[in-house]
């Protein structure tokens, strides 16, 4: 059930069009004959769910986009990753010579700044 659910929830796009269809058929016929009132109150019921549907359309777009953009970033993100990438490789300390002695690795080079 959930499936189905989700199913038809997901077609947003389909139920949008197709209301615009009936919508534009609805116009269509108040522009050769006058409408009775249900046809009336059918416009305005296809009106409100459009705009509804419109509405939440737009913000699962939005969430979308935003969870795209956090997963994959732009690209000032990704040029200022690999500036800051590029310049913590170029200042990194791998040796350092104390004493006329030369220290390597991470571990020592701490404990020799930090004594």
């Amino acid at each position: 059930m959930i499936k189905i659910a989700l199913k038809e929830w997901q077609n947003l796009p389909g139920k949008i069009a197709s209301l615009k269809n009936r919508m534009a058929a609805l116009d269509c016929k108040a522009e050769l004959a006058v409408l009775t009132e249900a046809e009336c109150d059918d416009l305005q019921g296809i009106t409100a769910d459009l705009h509804s549907l419109s509405r939440l359309n737009f913000s699962i777009c939005r969430q979308q986009a935003r969870d795209q953009w956090l997963r994959e970033g732009d690209a000032n993100c990704m040029f200022f990753h690999s500036v800051m990438s590029t310049r913590r490789r170029r200042n990194a300390l791998y040796s350092i010579m104390v004493d006329g002695e030369l220290v390597e690795g991470v571990q020592p080079i701490h404990n020799v700044v930090f004594a």
